[in-house]
């Protein structure tokens, strides 16, 4: 990687106060916003049919979001995806996304459905942290042992090896922010920059054309990963209120969107995440040598509608009517669907869903005289002094995750692999366990009942 190297402070510099990890996980989604909006003009155009929606969305539903911060947070919301090669990429990459407050949540096994790679969400893990930037970044790892040509394989991992995605700075203030508890303004400015390197397109491949065909022909992915100096960022996706009017407004406007949006059907309570895509640019590419030039398919635009987050009860629920859906055969979904309850309050008492408990705003003080602070919850809600705010999903489906990396990798919709899940070998890698992302959303759904209780038992005393 050869872009020009952002300075770096000196060591006898003054150090200035240490920036919080929110600040610096928002500079750096909005520079990436901007670097990928100078590469794939597209995005600019997904960006502004997103606001549109949303726009009109919020003018039909105002009550949609639960108030200021929803939408404020509306407004900067992305995820990223990258593909990364090696054990040790995956390894420094896990250090980099700690400085921005950014920690490993789930693992998901994309081979089930035809992807060598494993993966997990980057993402901040406090709701404090997510209110204030909920950036997250896909992140997989390519699995190796399932390319069944040994040649092929050993010519990935001897590609692989050669290359160095982080550059020396990058690295140097990973490992200043570790040693130093933080980075100050300038550190962290310079971090942000030199992290950015590691996510840019670079047009020059590192292998003849020959052997990117050779990839390429086991599996397009596979040489996506391999063929290019580092993870260049693939997608960049906006949050829209309405992904089936988003979805419409891209055929509107020329875009080659997705045929099917992937993810549970349209309700009116919306559940899990529903995603599409513009399908993939064709980039032109100079591969190694004289080997001369050629294209790459990989980079598209995605936009994702985001709903209640599912306890272990409700997304047994929901995986075992999608299994049966997709048995069923397209056009099917909808129908299969009709037998997930579909009304807050029914998800709510079936323990289908996570939600936050909060005292109900506006009633007077005598509301709360003779309320039993440990009565049953639900119980609160029924009475009018509790209302319930479903809790948003912040993750990720391994068979969306699936469909949208299939549809912008023509060609290989047959590819088929016999393999197993391999998380521990994930985690090895990875240098830590990934988040059980179940336990974050039941710890956030009880720190609010306990938070209400203590309310309660205050208002009784007073």
């Amino acid at each position: 990687m050869n872009p020009a190297a952002t300075p770096l402070p000196t060591d006898h510099a003054p150090r200035g106060r240490h920036l919080p990890a929110e600040a610096i996980r928002s500079r750096f989604s909005q520079a990436m916003s901007q670097l990928y909006r100078a590469e794939v003009p597209q995005y600019g155009t997904l960006l502004s049919l997103v606001a549109a929606v949303n726009a009109q969305v919020l003018r039909e539903q105002p009550d949609v979001l639960a108030g200021p911060a929803e939408a404020a947070r509306l407004e900067v919301e992305r995820h990223g995806a990258i593909r990364l090669g090696t054990a040790e990429e995956l390894h420094t990459m896990r250090r980099v996304f700690a400085v921005m407050g950014m920690q490993p949540v789930g693992y998901y096994d994309l081979s089930v459905a035809g992807v060598p790679v494993h993966s997990t969400a980057f993402r901040p893990v406090d709701p404090a942290a997510l209110a204030a930037n909920p950036f997250r970044v896909f992140t997989s790892l390519l699995r190796l042992d399932l390319i069944e040509d040994p040649a092929l394989r050993q010519l990935a991992r001897d590609t692989l090896a050669r290359r160095r995605i982080f550059t020396p700075q990058a690295l140097a203030l990973t490992t200043r922010w570790e040693t130093a508890g933080g980075l100050d303004e300038a550190e962290a400015e310079a971090f942000v920059q030199e992290v950015l390197n590691t996510f840019r397109w670079h047009r020059s491949a590192t292998v003849t054309q020959p052997e990117y065909q050779r990839l390429s022909a086991a599996h397009r992915l596979l040489a996506d990963v391999v063929c290019f100096p580092g993870p260049h960022i693939n997608h960049l996706t906006p949050r829209t209120l309405d992904i089936d009017a988003a979805q419409a407004e891209m055929q509107r406007r020329g875009l080659p969107a997705k045929e099917v949006i992937e993810g549970p059907p349209r309700r009116q309570v919306p559940i899990l995440l529903r995603q599409t895509s513009f399908k993939a640019l064709n980039e032109p590419v100079r591969f190694a040598g004289d080997s001369g030039d050629g294209a790459h398919t990989a980079r598209f635009g995605e936009i994702e509608q985001r709903g209640l987050a599912l306890t272990r009860a409700g997304r047994a629920l929901y995986d075992t009517l999608l299994q049966r859906a997709r048995q069923a055969g397209p056009g099917a979904l909808a129908q299969v669907f009709t037998e997930f309850p579909d009304d807050l309050d029914a998800l709510r008492r079936a323990g289908l869903g996570f939600f936050q408990y909060r005292l109900k705003p506006g009633l007077p003080s005598t509301a709360w005289a003779g309320v039993n602070p440990d009565a049953e919850v639900h119980t609160l809600v029924d009475q009018g002094l509790v209302q319930a705010l479903p809790i948003t999903y912040e993750d990720f489906l391994p068979v969306s995750a699936a469909g949208i990396f299939q549809s912008n990798l023509a060609g290989d919709a047959a590819v088929r692999y016999d393999a197993q899940a391999a998380q521990a070998e994930f985690e090895q890698a990875l240098g830590c366990p990934v988040h059980d992302e179940f336990a974050l959303y039941e710890a956030e759904q009880a720190a609010s009942i306990a938070t209400l209780r203590e309310q309660l038992r205050r208002g009784a005393a007073a």
